[in-house]
C-alpha cells in the first residue's frame, strides 16, 4: 500500500471532515426545509450521514486513516500508532475542516456562513449518551479493524446510522463536528455554552472503548501453542 506524506495527510483529514459537516448540515436544513414532522427530519439528517461515512473512510482511509474526529486520533496516540505531534495536526485540521464544513452547508443555502446555535442540548442524560456514543464508535473501529478491515467503512457508517437514533444526543460522537455544529443555528446545531460536557463526555467514552477493547481484543494462546510453549 503506498504511503502519503503529512501534508496529504494533514489535507484529508481536513478535507474529510468538512465533506462530513456539510453532510450533516446541509441534511438538517434540507430535513428541515422539506418537513416539519421531527422524526421524518432526524431520519433525513441520519441517511446522509451514514452514506457520506461509508464514501469519506473509503476514499480518505488510504490516505490518512480517516479519522474526521478528534477522539478518534486521541485513541490512536494512545495505542501508540500516532504521533503527539501528528496527533496535534490531525486535531487542527478536524477542527478547520469542520468548520468549513458549516461555512460550505450555509453558503449552498444562502444562511450566514457562520451563525452561532441557540440549541439547548445538554445535562447528564445528554452527556451520557455522547459517552455511550463514542464508546461504541471506537469499538466499532477497533474490533472491525481486528477483524474485518475492509469493512470498516460500512461499520461506521452503519454504527453512527444506528446510533442517531438510540442515543439521546443523536450521536455527536465527535469533538470536531461539535465544535462546528455550534456554528449553524439549524437542525443540527449545539449551543457553544453546551460544548464542554459534550467534548468531555466524547474523550471519556472514546478512552473507555480503547481500554475495554484492548483487554477484549487481546486472545489468548490456544491449548496446543501453550503446550508447545511448555515443552521449549
Amino acid at each position: 500500500m503506498p504511503t502519503f506524506d503529512l501534508r496529504r495527510r494533514i489535507f484529508a483529514e481536513m478535507l474529510g471532515t468538512a465533506l462530513l459537516v456539510a453532510t450533516v448540515v446541509g441534511s438538517g436544513i434540507m430535513a428541515e426545509t422539506l418537513t416539519k414532522d421531527v422524526a421524518l427530519a432526524l431520519l433525513g439528517n441520519t441517511l446522509p450521514t451514514g452514506a457520506i461515512l461509508v464514501v469519506l473512510i473509503t476514499i480518505l482511509g488510504p490516505i490518512s486513516g480517516a479519522h474526521f474526529n478528534p477522539a478518534v486520533s486521541l485513541v490512536f496516540a494512545l495505542r501508540g500508532e500516532l504521533t503527539a505531534r501528528d496527533t496535534i495536526l490531525y486535531i487542527g485540521a478536524q477542527i478547520v475542516g469542520g468548520i468549513l464544513g458549516t461555512v460550505i452547508a450555509h453558503a449552498m443555502f444562502a444562511l450566514p456562513l457562520l451563525d452561532a446555535s441557540i440549541k439547548a442540548r445538554t445535562g447528564g442524560a445528554q452527556w451520557f449518551a455522547e459517552a455511550v456514543a463514542a464508546f461504541g464508535l471506537v469499538a466499532t473501529i477497533l474490533a472491525g479493524i481486528r477483524f474485518q478491515r475492509t469493512a470498516v467503512p460500512w461499520l461506521v457508517g452503519l454504527y453512527i446510522t444506528a446510533a442517531y437514533w438510540f442515543t439521546a444526543s443523536t450521536s455527536f460522537a465527535n469533538p470536531a463536528v461539535a465544535i462546528a455544529r455550534s456554528f449553524t443555528n439549524t437542525f443540527s446545531g449545539i449551543r457553544p455554552i453546551d460544548l464542554p460536557g459534550f467534548i468531555v463526555a466524547e474523550l471519556c467514552g472514546a478512552v473507555i472503548g480503547m481500554l475495554v477493547m484492548t483487554w477484549l481484543l487481546r486472545a489468548t494462546p490456544d491449548a496446543t501453542s501453550l503446550d508447545a510453549e511448555a515443552k521449549l
